[in-house]
């Protein structure tokens, strides 16, 4: 069986095809600029150099077109005709409520997602049109949505609702939801299997940590609670975004700033977190760089980020009764071993210690921690696309 994968986003598409029988990533991509002038796409065949093609897209029906043509050409493509993809997964920001778990798309499910567009304005209107531009491109492929909030729809009422008055929850669904849920159901199934235990029998915590970060608490397999909120922006620094902050200080930046709270919004998710503190970056490298020629802003900042993520762990091995594996993914979880050492330099009395020399690694799937540790702490490569081609496996 072949699954293609598909990540839509306003103007662009990523696409991956697997081969399910071994897991071979067989092609993956990006088309760029869909709808605006210069459009292009980066496809990059198995054991092939990337190929890069200049061709105009109007919309993402277009686009998905041209990502056939890539994948069955003669002289680049690796499979013989269209027929050959057995369904696509689509990644989906934001299910809401509606969905516990991945689903197979049908009209009530397009529906549902439209919903859900009022709380990712951003995300769900582009995975939308991918969603229908597959559907115009190959009628007869299946298609299965995988949503980031699914995995985080196991978390208990005491947990994911906010103190405020309940009627705000019943008529607008304020409540936590939390993303990055395929990553976290993918490095806490991996750490599983490295463990060679049963991930019913584990307590699991999750750290996504890339310009966007959020910390999971997974219990049995099933998230119980997780650092982002209502939005992504809630839960530990970011890149650029806040993180969890006394809410008052939204209308008092208003009133003192003379501005909007759309105003105030836009300065929370994009100006501030790391980039604001330091006032240079919102690359950890360039903090890095920054911090090692005596900027101590730069210092401070990679210090709140440290801090912000070892309270969050520190909080759910509370809320779990303990805490069998701390799992650092993504983009700095997978390649700075500089953070990892700094986020869990105070956990040792819980037992958790790491080896420096197995630190040192980026990107590798490793335990590194010492013999004796009681807490494992493990570093694994996040394969979201993967997951996602799993999952559309399973439904198909």
């Amino acid at each position: 069986m072949k699954i293609l994968v598909i990540n839509a986003g306003s103007s662009s598409l990523k696409y991956q095809l697997f081969d399910m029988a071994d897991r071979k990533v067989l092609a993956k991509g990006l088309c760029e600029r869909i709808g605006i002038d210069g459009s292009r796409l980066k496809h990059k065949p198995l054991n092939s150099d990337e190929i890069i093609i200049d061709k105009e897209m109007k919309n993402h029906a277009q686009a998905i077109q041209i990502v056939i043509e890539a994948l069955t050409s003669p002289e680049y493509g690796v499979i013989s005709d269209m027929s050959e993809i057995s369904a696509v997964g689509h990644r989906v920001v934001h299910g809401g409520e509606f969905f516990k778990s991945s689903v197979v798309i049908d009209e009530d499910v397009k529906k549902a997602i439209e919903e859900c567009v009022s709380l990712a304005p951003l995300h769900n209107p582009p995975n939308l049109i991918g969603i229908k531009a597959c559907e115009e491109i190959m009628p007869n492929v299946k298609q299965v949505a995988v949503f980031d909030t699914a995995f985080h729809q196991t978390m208990p009422k005491k947990a994911f609702l906010y103190a405020l008055p309940m009627e705000m929850y019943k008529k607008h669904k304020i409540r936590k939801y939390g993303f990055h849920g395929t990553s976290h159901k993918y490095v806490a199934q991996r750490a599983a299997d490295i463990l060679g235990k049963p991930i019913e029998e584990l307590k699991i915590i999750t750290c996504h940590l890339g310009n966007g970060s959020s910390v999971t608490a997974v219990d049995g397999g099933k998230s119980v609670d997780t650092s982002m909120g209502f939005t992504p922006l809630d839960g530990i620094i970011m890149g650029t975004r806040c993180g969890t902050i006394d809410p008052a200080i939204v209308e008092f930046i208003a009133q003192k700033e003379g501005i909007s709270l759309s105003e105030v919004n836009d300065i929370l998710n994009k100006k501030s977190g790391v980039l604001g503190i330091s006032g240079i970056s919102s690359d950890f490298r360039d903090l890095e760089n920054a911090a090692n020629e005596g900027n101590e802003d730069a210092a401070l900042a990679l210090d709140m980020f440290a801090y912000s993520v070892t309270q969050y762990i520190g909080r759910y091995m509370a809320a779990m009764g303990g805490c069998d594996a701390i799992v650092f993914t993504a983009g700095i979880g997978e390649n700075n071993s500089k953070m990892r050492k700094k986020i869990v330099k105070t956990l040792e009395f819980a037992g958790v210690k790491i080896d420096e020399e197995k630190n040192k690694i980026r990107g590798q799937e490793i335990d590194i921690s010492t013999d004796d540790a009681k807490i494992r702490t493990l570093v694994i490569p996040t394969n979201e696309e993967l997951m996602i081609a799993l999952e559309t496996e399973k439904l198909v």
